[in-house]
């Protein structure tokens, strides 16, 4: 048991118990693991219908914010939970469970000498604390994630979704109850938007936060706070039709990459098109669009291929905007160098594609493109961990550092080194009576 500080606020006996936990969920067999999520995603199929009625009176009072202009109606389409929704985190769920071991595995292995063995082995971060609005779904998601790679997991989810927050964690811990070498801490919410102030401060027991939510609160969480940050700011995602490309696959590609579901952050904000086959591809594009009440905002070029569609010229604004609804800004562009250099200072590093039927000017565009997702071919709604085979994901990161694109099981693990040997000493390696092998085995 872990002991508390009569001075420890709740939110640091928390991140306490948590760290506990933390230790012996590392300690876990696999086997336990998978046997654990197995019994969780039964748990959230037989509860449906308490986690159905908790997310219908979420919805019922996000409604009202919505009707009276302090939520948008993209953050309450996050909110909600089809009918179908919770069958699907059950089938996250198990997906995580059938995902080969993350833990343990052996990443290399050298001998630095004779029965002088190092290796290096993967093995969980710790706790993980992860923040986040509306989406109730990404509980499941993320405990999964975070038990089956041995890390504590504390959650802070947005007021808006409480009643949903708090019943999936319920379930969650409920099953885990089932499995007596599990510690209940295994995963905990936090309620309060002091709990996430204070929880800024506890980097001597969490290892790392994910921020979920729009760009200022992820820089908000990154400047008031030590511990290590993974996640990304805005989903400003584009795709370029190409003077080579087949106008069937442009237009099917654009139209999904934006309608498909316009409220996620790997929806496409931008369509740059270029401008030998803009008269050909813009005028149908925009009918498609049109027909599906997305709002145009285009640049001069686009207005003049507009014909009758009624569109809003763009601002310099808008390449910098992430919409997360159905509006679009299109751009004419010259050349594939002028796409990507749009891209490049407009974008946000997210996921970013290319429409066209010439190899080398995709080879050039995935190259020089700098996000954590460059497709050809396909729309940039493929930018999931669960479509990535992952099971599931924690979120999607734009770093460079540790993890990039849809962050799975191995982004919530680290390494250790593990050195065996026979007596050495250091002192035989300086003196020379000893020589160094460094043989990779």
């Amino acid at each position: 048991m872990t002991e508390t500080s009569h001075s420890d606020s709740p939110v640091t006996a928390q991140a306490r118990r948590a760290r506990a936990a933390a230790l012996r969920l590392a300690a876990l067999t696999d086997r336990l693991r998978r046997d654990a999520l197995l019994a969780a995603a039964d748990r959230l199929q037989q509860r449906s219908a308490e986690i159905l009625a908790a997310n219908a009176q979420d919805c019922a009072s996000a409604r009202l914010l919505v009707e009276n202009g302090q939520m948008s109606r993209a953050m309450l389409k996050r909110l909600q939970i089809g009918p179908a929704g919770v069958g699907e985190m059950a089938a996250h769920v198990r997906e995580v469970a059938a995902l080969p071991d993350p833990l343990g595995r052996e990443l290399s292995v050298t001998a630095l000498d004779d029965d002088l063995i190092l290796h290096r082995v993967s093995c969980p971060l710790g706790v993980v604390a992860v923040i986040f609005e509306s989406r109730p779904e990404v509980i499941p998601q993320l405990a999964a994630l975070a038990f089956r790679s041995g890390n504590a997991l504390l959650l802070k989810g947005g007021s808006e979704a409480e009643q949903t927050n708090t019943c999936l964690a319920a379930v969650w811990r409920e099953a885990l109850a089932g499995f007596a070498e599990i510690p209940p801490d295994a995963i905990s919410l936090l309620h309060t938007r002091e709990d996430i102030a204070r929880l800024l401060a506890l980097d001597e027991l969490v290892d790392l936060i994910i921020p979920r939510g729009s760009q200022g609160f992820v820089r908000h969480i990154m400047q008031h706070s030590r511990i290590p940050v993974l996640g990304h700011g805005e989903g400003i995602c584009h795709v370029f039709i190409d003077r080579a490309a087949d106008l069937q696959k442009a237009l099917a590609v654009s139209f999904d990459a934006k309608v498909q579901y316009p409220a996620v952050c790997n929806a496409a904000e931008t369509l740059l098109v270029h401008q030998e086959i803009a008269p050909v591809f813009l005028p149908p594009m925009l009918a498609q669009f049109a027909a599906a009440k997305v709002e145009v905002r285009g640049c001069p070029r686009t207005l003049a291929l507009a014909g009758d569609q009624r569109l809003i010229p763009a601002t310099e604004a808008d390449w910098a905007t992430e919409y997360s609804d159905l509006i679009i800004s299109i751009r004419v562009v010259d050349s594939l160098p002028e796409a990507i250099d749009h891209i490049n200072r407009w974008g946000s590093k997210h996921t970013d594609a290319i429409v066209t039927e010439d190899a080398a000017a995709a080879a050039e565009f995935l190259d020089r493109v700098d996000a954590a997702g460059v497709y050809h071919n396909v729309s940039t709604r493929f930018a999931d961990g669960f479509r990535y085979g992952l099971g599931a994901e924690v979120g999607i990161s734009t770093s460079k550092l540790h993890a990039r694109g849809p962050v799975g099981l191995e982004g919530l693990t680290t390494y250790k080194y593990k050195l065996i040997g026979n007596g050495h000493t250091v002192a035989s390696y300086v003196s020379g009576e000893r020589t160094f092998k460094h043989r990779r085995m």
